[in-house]
């Protein structure tokens, strides 16, 4: 168990210093003016934030990941298409109502939108969702199909929505998408995924492994469009972050707020893990205390993961927008794609599904290559964010060319690339994006278009995060397909080659 945490300790570092690298270097720069507080808060959030991402991961592996196989599996086994239908939509419910980041969204939005009705109409969204996912597997449909149909709808009921003069809720509705597939939910559905293809078996157990995460970010984006339909726009925003300072007052306050949603979300899970436990799983005492033990490296991961996150990298993320708003547009474009090539690395949940991807490819998709494509694409992505807030115009002129294109590379790329690549637009746009990224271009967006146009410029990034993602990943597939084509041609052409001289030399 030291060596294992020892190992995820040493992963957590490797991913989280570039963005501290980052910050330490505009601190030394003339871009910005943070204080010596600030930086040794963010310094100290940034140490916090490993162990966080270290304990988290090997929580992961103990618990998260084996309860959702579990899960899936027994519920499989047992031949009871009702009772895995009807369990799956309950887990779906009961995941995402505790995810902590959608807690943050709903906050943010109380204004127009209360935060009760907005969580449980997200959480029954996934919760449908996740029960369509699982009829995926069960039905063996194809994945980019039903993401093709689910998204035509979802862009039709964005038109009306901003027919009706809710614009406001088109960027908030794809974000909720993002922050819903969040560090709980995630492990657990991908898991759930693995274990009932892995029960059903047949020739596309791999590729059905994949794509909950995909379907699942679908429902919130529904749900919030659906919301919107009634609104008549107006929809205000209170920027919340408040400096350093006067956060460190209420660090105390702050830190049990955190561990008791945290203990919430994990309780809801562990719950029905228990009930499932004594009714269909009757996993062996050994495997329950490992996985007890998961569960307890998985709360205390995440207690410092978002302590740090809403302590040290909120505050800091929004300063640092404010500052750099004042430097040249250029600037600020670039300066974003170069966070966004860093700060991906650091989302807990990317490392669940990389490793998850090398074992059901049995190494054939390199987790190298998926995160250097996943780095490029969340970079990209936070480039065109800031061209966003920088010339102020909607996010429907991304949104529809870039799920238009990347819904397209489906159909011409192998299925298994499409499903991991729709699972890490949902698994990359994490709790750092929501509690840093987020921040960092409500700042620009405050200083640029003022705080009337936060809603709209500022909201979407996430969305944005989640996207970019789809289309890079799938140019990967694209670009193995077109490399075992002309390796087969190559092929080809030897053994006619070889022909020929055997042809020569017999005359």
């Amino acid at each position: 168990m030291r060596k294992a945490l020892l190992e995820k300790l040493r992963e957590a570092m490797i991913s989280v210093l570039p963005v501290a690298v980052i910050v330490f270097l505009l601190y030394l720069s003339p871009f910005t003016t943070l204080s010596d507080t600030e930086l040794y808060t963010f310094l100290g959030s940034t140490v916090v934030l490993i162990l966080g991402v270290a304990l988290f991961n090997l929580g992961a592996d103990l618990a998260m990941t084996p309860m959702g196989e579990q899960v899936g599996a027994g519920l499989s086994k047992s031949r009871k298409m009702g009772l895995l239908l009807s369990v799956s939509f309950i887990l779906g419910v009961l995941i995402t109502v505790s995810e902590p980041d959608l807690s943050v969204l709903a906050a943010q939005v109380k204004e127009i939108i209360q935060p009760n009705a907005l969580i449980w109409t997200v959480g029954i969204g996934v919760g449908l969702f996740l029960t369509l996912a699982v009829m995926k597997i069960l039905f063996r449909k194809s994945l980019s199909s039903m993401l093709m149909y689910f998204y035509m709808i979802l862009f039709a009921v964005s038109c009306v929505v901003v027919m009706n003069g809710g614009e406001d809720f088109l960027a908030v509705a794809f974000d909720s998408g993002g922050v819903t597939t969040g560090p709980i939910t995630v492990p657990f559905l991908m898991a759930l995924g693995v274990g009932i293809s892995a029960t059903i078996g047949g020739k596309h157990a791999a590729e059905n492994s994949f794509g909950m995460v995909a379907l699942c970010s679908v429902g919130p984006i529904l749900a919030v469009l659906i919301l919107g339909m009634g609104s008549d726009g107006g929809m205000t925003y209170k920027i919340p972050y408040e400096d350093v300072s006067s956060i460190l007052m209420h660090v105390p306050e702050m830190i049990v707020s955190v561990m008791e949603e945290v203990a919430i979300a994990l309780g809801m899970i562990v719950a029905a893990f228990a009930i499932l436990q004594f009714t269909v799983l009757k996993l062996p005492k050994k495997r329950l205390i490992k996985i007890g033990i998961g569960i307890i490296y998985t709360y205390f991961g995440l207690v410092l993961f978002l302590g740090a996150v809403n302590i040290g990298y909120m505050p800091v993320g929004y300063r640092l927008g404010r500052e750099l708003a004042q430097q040249d547009s250029v600037f600020i474009i670039l300066f974003g794609f170069l966070l966004g090539l860093v700060v991906v690395l650091a989302e807990p949940a990317v490392h669940v599904l990389k490793k998850q991807v090398e074992a059901v490819t049995d190494g054939r998709i390199s987790g190298r290559s998926m995160m250097l494509a996943l780095s490029i694409g969340v970079g990209i992505s936070l480039g065109l964010s800031m061209l966003r807030i920088v010339c102020d115009f909607s996010i429907f002129y991304y949104l529809i060319p870039g799920y238009l294109l990347s819904l397209g590379l489906s159909f011409f790329v192998p299925p298994i690339y499409t499903a991991i690549a729709f699972d890490s637009g949902g698994v990359a746009s994490g709790p750092l994006t929501s509690g840093f990224i987020l921040p960092f271009a409500v700042g620009i967006c405050a200083v640029i278009g003022g705080e009337a146009k936060v809603l709209q410029n500022a909201f979407g990034i996430v969305a944005m995060v989640a996207m970019t993602p789809l289309i890079t990943i799938q140019l990967l597939g694209f670009r193995s397909v077109v490399a075992s084509k002309l390796k087969r041609q190559i092929a080809m052409r030897r053994i006619l080659e070889a022909d020929d001289d055997r042809i020569i030399d017999f005359m």
